[in-house]
């Protein structure tokens, strides 16, 4: 029986940052994501339903998974508990929320990507909650 082995990645800022352009952002903010409005309040964002497949074939099954590009107003993720103006994020399961306050109007976008889009099905639904 083999013991625990741990490994460790360090991801460098600069080194590991994998740019995207003016041109792509606002590609993807205008043109790609869906999007809504926050208010200044409490929310929580998550997959109430739905999958993605994106394999060829049906023998892989849907994933909840999606990203989140959030931009425009001061917010907290509450679980950085870091004030930004802008940041990314994922919810990977029904499981997973994102918690934010929101200081100043904000948009939240909401999107995937792949490398070959012709073989995706599905979708998945947000539920964004302001409690």
């Amino acid at each position: 029986m083999e013991g625990c082995k741990l490994t460790e990645l360090k991801v460098h800022s600069q080194h590991n940052c994998y740019r995207i352009s003016p041109e792509e952002m606002q590609k993807l903010e205008q043109e790609v994501s869906v999007s809504t409005q926050l208010a200044v309040g409490t929310y929580v964002v998550r997959i109430r339903s739905g999958a993605f497949n994106y394999a060829q074939g049906n023998e892989q099954a849907g994933e909840p998974l999606v990203i989140l590009w959030l931009y425009g107003g001061w917010f907290k993720n509450l679980k950085t508990d870091q004030a930004v103006p802008s940041t990314w994020s994922t919810l990977n399961g029904y499981d997973d929320t994102l918690t934010l306050e929101v200081l100043e109007p904000t948009t939240l976008c909401a999107f995937f990507f792949d490398t070959f889009v012709d073989d995706n099905r599905g979708e998945v639904v947000l539920s964004v909650v302001k409690i």
